[in-house]
This record gives structure tokens, sequence and C-alpha cells, in this order.
């Protein structure tokens, strides 16, 4: 019968493929070769009698029969990660492993000095740090909790707001914007955020001021930013907690309003409650927030 055929583990196969559209891309999702998914389709499809995906220009595309396993296939994956979130759930003691979500310039400036107190006090609970500029699907448990900086974090996850971060210019020690009363952005080079970056807010701010034409490097990440800056690129916009305690970079001017943000920690609702989740959130309030009182109230 078909549904003797099909197992949990088929079903993984053919989802990474259909999202992947390709038998590389779908082997690098679920760390496996290319063959080994061109092996596992090719059994699906031959215990099933009916080919699941076509070869197109576009890469794999799920014929019929493949479109119906796939929607079937999701709604499974579903079943099973909220299973898989309601027994972790259950959890009690403090133990286990936590994956952790942050960006480059948030994990080295924050988050690390944090996890290492945090280690010392739980020896039981080990961490996994992804570092990414995109948010890891909390719901299917890509991560565990993540750390953004946003003023609007998703209304499906559970989140708590740390604290407001200030952002400002930046220019390298010595730069001749510093020696202006009332600096002339124009009459600079600029460092900007390419566009993978995904940094809308500063990309208005800089074309308000008029600094397209003046940016003469776009960089991906903001760690990345900030080292063109100091290799004497231009001006750029950075968190005044990553430059202000750096002797080799300067704040120009007042920190920047319009580019103000807040830095919150995310978690799934259903995981809010495992013992080691809460723990390290709790920490992480706790740290972030005595911070911030030596600050001032933000992340200067």
């Amino acid at each position: 019968m078909i549904e003797q055929a099909i197992k949990w583990d088929d079903l993984r196969f053919v989802i990474a493929i259909q999202r992947a559209r390709s038998l590389s891309g779908a082997g690098r999702s679920l760390s496996l070769s290319h063959a080994t998914v061109f092996r596992r389709l090719e059994a699906l499809e031959q215990r099933l009698g009916v080919r699941l995906f076509e070869r197109s220009r576009d890469g794999y595309k799920p014929t019929t029969a493949g479109e119906h396993l796939c929607a079937s296939a999701e709604r499974v994956e579903a079943e099973v990660t909220t299973l898989e979130r309601r027994i972790v759930g259950q959890d009690l003691k403090p133990e286990g492993t936590v994956r952790i979500s942050a960006t480059d310039v948030l994990c080295s400036a924050i988050l690390m000095p944090l996890c290492g107190a945090f280690r010392q006090l739980n020896p039981d609970i080990k961490l996994e740090i992804v570092i990414s500029d995109q948010l890891s699907s909390l719901t299917k448990r890509e991560a565990d909790i993540a750390f953004r900086a946003t003023l609007r974090p998703r209304e499906t996850l559970h989140g708590r707001r740390l604290a407001k971060i200030s952002q400002a210019v930046f220019g390298p020690a010595g730069h001749p914007a510093a020696s202006e009363t009332a600096p002339c952005w124009s009459d600079h080079e600029w460092v900007g955020s390419d566009t993978t970056l995904h940094y809308p807010a500063l990309e208005n701010w800089m074309e308000q001021h008029h600094l397209d034409e003046r940016t003469v490097c776009r960089v991906s990440t903001i760690s990345g930013m900030r080292e063109a800056m100091l290799a004497g690129m231009g001006l750029t916009v950075l968190p005044c907690y990553l430059g202000d305690p750096d002797p080799a970079m300067l704040r120009i001017g007042e920190p920047l309003r319009e580019l103000e943000t807040e830095l919150w920690s995310l978690t799934h609702p259903d995981l809010k409650s495992v013992s080691r989740i809460r723990a390290f959130l709790d920490f992480a309030a706790s740290a972030i927030g005595k911070k911030v009182e030596t600050m001032g109230g933000d992340l200067e």
C-alpha cells in the first residue's frame, strides 16, 4: 500500500528538493551528498510507481503527483515540528543545547561575552551559535532564540525588548570631518550597505542626504562596513556600542534619531517555558539590562 511505501524520512527529501529546486541544494540543507539525494528520490519514485519531479531550466519542478506529496509532506513537517516543541517544552532541568541566532556584529560585541559568562554558571547547557543577518526560522527550529535589532519583531514570536540601540556616523580617527562644526555629509566619501544586507533604514537615510554618488564601497555586513571605514574608504553609520569603545574610530556628530532601533530576544511561544531556554533568555535580559544602566538607558 502507498501508506506503507512513504516514511517521514522520505518526505524530508521531497520537501528539501521542492524548496531548493535542485538535488545539490537539497543535499546541502540535509548535509548529504548530491548522489545520496538522487538515490533516495529514485528509490521513492520506484516504490510509488510515479514520477515526482521533472528537470527543467528552472531546476527540479514537482509533477502533479509531486505537488500533492509536497503539500502533504509540509503538513506532516508542521505536525512533527509542533510535537517536538511540545515535548521539548516539558523539559524541567536546565540542561541540553540552546541554538542561538544573531548577526555578526551583535555576536562579537554583545552576545559572545554574555555566552561565556552564562556557560560558567550553567555548565550543563551547551550553546550553538548561528551567525547570520537573516532571521532563522524559529517555527522550524533552525534556532531556539534569535537576537535581532528591529523596531517591529514578528507578532507570532515571543519577544522581549532588551535595549535601545543608538547609531551614528563614524570615521577613522583623524578624519577631516571630525574638525567640522556642522559636517556636510555629501562632501565626503562613504561606505554603505550592500542590498543583500537588507538595511532599508540606512539606504533611505543615505538617499535623503544624496550620498549614493559619494558611496565608494558597499559591504554586506556591518562588521565589513566597519573594516572598510577603518581602511580609509569613507565615513559610515555604525551602532554606537560598536564604534564608541574603539579608539581607532571616531564618532562624528550626535546619534541619528531616525536610525535608532531596538535589541530584541525572540523565541517561539512553545519554547519560552523550556528551562534551558528560559535560563538563557533571563540571563541575557539581566546582563544586557545591567550594561544598559551604565550607559544611560541605551546601547551607546
